[in-house]
């Protein structure tokens, strides 16, 4: 990692990019839409490199690589180019009697500006460009800091963006906590940050010093609830659990935090689970190449020293090799509600397991409630009149109900969270909407204007007027 930028390196780069962006030339779509294609063509030419640094920080596979960061990129910025010239096409409106004799108001989509990008460890490639991408679409210049936990994304995105686009339209700064925060120092006109509650409150913080907009995409601070009720198909719901909970070895930030499974199914649903987790990544998922890793040793220490709190409890896995930072996913029941590890994110292979009377599932969806706002909530059941109604009332990011983690691949739909789980939406158009401001224009007339909104106020002239307000008023 090359020598961290000084708080005059990072403003300068700043204002040439203000300078770009005030010569107009990212307002036309047509050359938006060019510098999307661009971004898809370069993709896919540097998938191979994106694979390696993803293999070499988290260890995944090609083929997880691609289902979890590539290919969902190129998803998306397919999506970008069918509907940007909609998304961006101003608004028409009647602007009503009360402004006659004007007649037409419109709303035009204006990019904020500079925007900031700071991105996360656990998907470094699709968080950085998928979200880049909305800035791009948004009509934005872009400044990005990466992750430094994940050094070979960084450095693969690095020379990415420099081979791609000039730096006065989008360019990289690597760096740890110090270089983030000369970057939040500066006034940007757009920050969105991907990462936990505790750094999205600095976030917040520094961004109001300048009343910067920000949108911020996290993690849940008391992590998300999977409910699985007594009528539920618990091979089902054991097998679609299993396969999420070994994806990025649980650092997600929509995974299952913890479970609650009714206590009348208790027994046969861990079974499952055991059977499941051990068909898709073996008995000794620690050895397995295939299975990914944790980001760092201190990630690999901290899941390794809860599961020894809970040794007594640990009913699957339990192992790990600090060698390669594998840690097997791990079963730990019973665990009581109240308990510390279900009261904040893990974002690890650990995965209590807190048993419920199925009778008594209202009280236990309280208790959710009065905690802060998941990022998601997966509910497995039957009775689609219950689950409708936790997916109405329950406030939370997004969910599922019998499935895991695919809204988020929904064309259309936003992905966000609510409270501690963030602010702001993205994904297609809501990412388009999060990188553009509403601007209202309304076209006024020399002619035939009325006199309404003039003195006098009193006397028979206001009486007429004030006739006239409650007739258009209607």
């Amino acid at each position: 990692m090359d020598t961290p930028l000084s708080d005059s390196a990072i403003r300068e780069i700043v204002e040439k990019q203000r300078r770009f962006f005030r010569t107009g030339a990212t307002l036309p779509v047509s050359w938006r839409i060019e510098q999307l294609k661009r971004l898809k063509a370069a993709v896919m030419a540097h998938e191979n490199a994106f694979e390696a640094a993803l293999a070499e920080d988290l260890g995944r596979t090609q083929l997880e690589a691609y289902l979890c960061d590539i290919g969902p990129i190129i998803t998306e910025i397919n999506e970008m180019l069918r509907g940007l010239r909609r998304w961006a096409r101003p608004e028409r409106h009647f602007s009503g009697l009360m402004c006659f004799p004007s007649l037409v108001t419109k709303v035009y989509k204006m990019p904020y500006g500079v925007a900031l990008v700071i991105s996360p460890f656990n998907f470094p490639i699709l968080l950085t460009i998928g979200v880049v991408a909305a800035a791009m679409a948004g009509g934005n210049t872009v400044v990005i800091k990466s992750s430094s936990k994940s050094a070979a994304s960084t450095a693969a995105l690095k020379r990415f963006f420099a081979e791609v686009f000039p730096p006065e339209y989008v360019t990289l700064i690597d760096g740890g906590h110090d270089v983030a925060d000369r970057c939040l120092s500066q006034r940007f006109d757009k920050i969105f940050y991907t990462g936990s509650p505790a750094v999205g409150k600095h976030v917040l913080s520094e961004a109001a010093k300048n009343l910067t907009p920000v949108a911020l995409e996290l993690g849940g601070e008391t992590g998300n609830w999977c409910v699985v009720r007594k009528d539920a198909d618990l091979r089902d719901a054991a097998r679609k659990i299993a396969f999420f909970k070994i994806t990025n070895a649980g650092q997600i930030c929509i995974n299952i935090n913890q479970i609650a499974v009714a206590e009348e199914v208790a027994e046969p649903f861990l079974k499952e689970l055991r059977q499941a987790f051990t068909q898709q990544i073996g008995e000794h998922a620690e050895e397995n190449p295939e299975y990914p890793k944790l980001i760092t040793d201190g990630a690999y220490d901290k899941c390794a020293r809860l599961a020894e709190e809970y040794r007594a409890r640990i009913v699957f896995g339990g192992n790990g090799n600090r060698e390669t930072r594998r840690y097997a996913p791990t079963i730990i029941y019973p665990v009581r509600i109240d308990e510390p590890i279900v009261q904040h994110e893990l974002f690890c292979p650990l995965l209590p397991v807190v048993p419920y009377r199925d009778a008594e599932v209202d009280a236990l969806m309280e208790t959710i409630a009065g905690r802060e706002h998941p990022l998601a909530m997966y509910v497995f059941t039957r009775d689609m009149r219950w689950a409708n109604r936790v997916m109405r009332t329950q406030q939370f990011g997004g969910g599922c109900i019998n499935e895991v983690c695919i809204h988020m691949m929904v064309k259309g739909v936003p992905f966000n969270g609510t409270g501690h789980s963030g602010m702001g939406a993205y994904h297609g158009e809501w990412g388009f909407r999060e990188f553009t401001h509403p601007q209202t224009v309304l076209k006024g007339r020399t002619r035939f204007n009325l006199s309404l909104r003039e003195h006098p106020y009193t006397g028979k002239a206001g009486e007429s007027k004030m006739k006239l307000l409650r007739l258009f008023e209607r």
